[in-house]
């Protein structure tokens, strides 16, 4: 598994970045088989507000597949946080690769899946999980325009049809306060 580490805020020393990297190949032995290709980013970051206890921030994402992960944990110790996370990113592998698993032999005990029942199998699972559905309607509008309207219902995430390219792209809140634009790729 190819695993990077970078810091923000800190100087991510040798220790550290073994330390990190130790803890985060401990998911490897969910992927050992050659057809899964996974990849992890790591990143520790230092809070520098004073009014945060928990300041020391390890965050991982990691790429299985098609599949993405992320944990975040924050403490007061970098070493403590990186446990935290690598613990909270072990249960969501189990839970990822049980699914998978048990997706699998559902498939296996009933005769040969065609691509319908795959389909049918993630439809059941979404919709078990869908509890309010919403329309509205979607004037074309800049990116700007959609942030502003974002802001405005106070949500965290404002689809909008693009008017410069009449694609339905996204504009989300991110964590340090900026925003984020998601469009479909080309």
């Amino acid at each position: 598994m190819e695993i990077s580490v970078q810091g923000r805020n800190i100087s991510v020393t040798e220790a550290l970045e073994r330390y990190a990297r130790e803890k985060v190949e401990r998911v490897t032995k969910f992927f050992d088989d050659e057809k899964s290709h996974a990849r992890a980013e790591v990143e520790l970051i230092h809070e520098r507000n004073p009014s945060i206890a928990d300041n020391q921030v390890a965050e991982t994402t990691l790429f299985i597949n098609s599949a993405v992960l992320k944990a975040r944990e924050a403490s007061g110790d970098m070493y403590a946080s990186i446990d935290r996370m690598v613990d909270k990113l072990e249960r969501q592998v189990r839970r990822y690769r049980g699914r998978q698993i048990d997706r699998w032999q559902g498939r296996l005990k009933n005769s040969a899946p065609g691509p319908q029942d795959s389909v049918s199998v993630l439809e059941d699972e979404i919709e078990s999980k869908i509890v309010r559905t919403k329309q509205f309607q979607m004037k074309p509008m800049l990116p700007d325009e959609a942030a502003l309207q974002m802001e405005l219902l106070d949500h965290s995430f404002f689809v909008f049809t693009n008017a410069d390219t009449g694609d339905i792209n996204v504009v989300y809140r991110r964590r340090d306060g900026n925003y984020g634009l998601i469009e479909p790729a080309r």
